[in-house]
């Protein structure tokens, strides 16, 4: 196939898709134990279906995205994940199997958060939890759980939601020529949104964003979700997590920046398609 054949991305598909795939905050993750030998056993890394909806949400909007189910005769389920990216409709499917617990409502449930999460994987939500390392940890053999929590490498961290803080030099000091000088860290003044009429949080950030984008979307200057799509992969690519509603600080100001670059590119006027004379 030629580089020529080859169709370009979109670039609101490849924002979107990126921040469906940004990892987790490392607290947001959880572990069962895999294999168990005495008081250690081997941690599997997964998440909740409440916070796959989440992320879809987040990044989507609630009205972009949708799920169906169907039980299957072996009493396992398929789910079927529906998102917008862009001008289309995606679906994919995958099959989660029931649990092994006691009562079968709980057995059916758990089929139905396994489909849905198997689905979202194909999406690239969590997709990098099946990438890392495996790790043997504490076991309590008593309470049967994880007594350790596992280390989460670099790539499974999101980037940090603050620029990093210029080094200063160290300030002269008595100290004994032995031991290192401290030196303190700079500190960040924080956003007075009451002097500045930014959003005072992440939170008011997205909620504003959302109501910003369905304006905009209105007044036929860009496609609903075009612009959150845009504040998040600006804000990826410049260190901050690929959830709005975790941004703080000088993420606030960054945002809004990121939305008037936006919004004078959006209000240019389109070239004239040219006709043959």
């Amino acid at each position: 196939m030629s580089p020529e054949s080859v169709m370009p991305r979109d670039p609101l598909v490849q924002a979107l898709t990126a921040a469906l795939a940004a990892p987790f905050e490392p607290r947001e993750v959880k572990y069962k134990p895999q294999m168990v030998k005495n008081n250690r056993c081997l941690a599997m890394a997964y998440i909740d279906a409440r916070l796959i909806q989440d992320r879809l949400d987040e990044v989507l909007g609630v009205e972009n995205w949708e799920d169906g189910y169907r039980i299957l005769p072996d009493g396992s389920v398929m789910c079927r994940l529906r998102v917008k990216l862009g001008d289309r409709w995606i679906a994919k499917t995958d099959v989660g199997s029931p649990s092994e617990q006691p009562d079968g409502g709980d057995r059916l449930k758990a089929a139905f958060s396994d489909a849905l999460k198997r689905a979202a994987v194909k999406f690239g939500i969590g997709r990098y939890l099946y990438r890392l390392p495996a790790q043997w940890v504490d076991y309590d053999p008593v309470k049967k759980q994880i007594a350790q929590v596992p280390t989460m490498p670099a790539f499974g961290i999101p980037k940090g939601k603050g620029a990093p803080a210029r080094p200063q030099a160290a300030p002269k000091t008595d100290a004994p020529k032995d031991e290192a000088p401290k030196v303190e860290a700079p500190k960040v003044e924080p956003v007075d949104a009451t002097k500045t009429g930014l959003p005072a949080n992440g939170q008011e950030l997205h909620r504003r964003l959302q109501d910003y984008d369905a304006k905009l979307a209105s007044l036929k200057l860009c496609q609903r979700g075009q612009l959150l799509a845009h504040v998040t992969q600006a804000g990826v690519k410049a260190g901050y997590t690929a959830n709005l509603t975790d941004w703080t600080g000088p993420a606030i100001p960054f945002a809004v920046d990121a939305v008037k670059a936006f919004e004078q590119t959006a209000r240019q006027p389109k070239p004239e398609p040219r006709t043959a004379a």
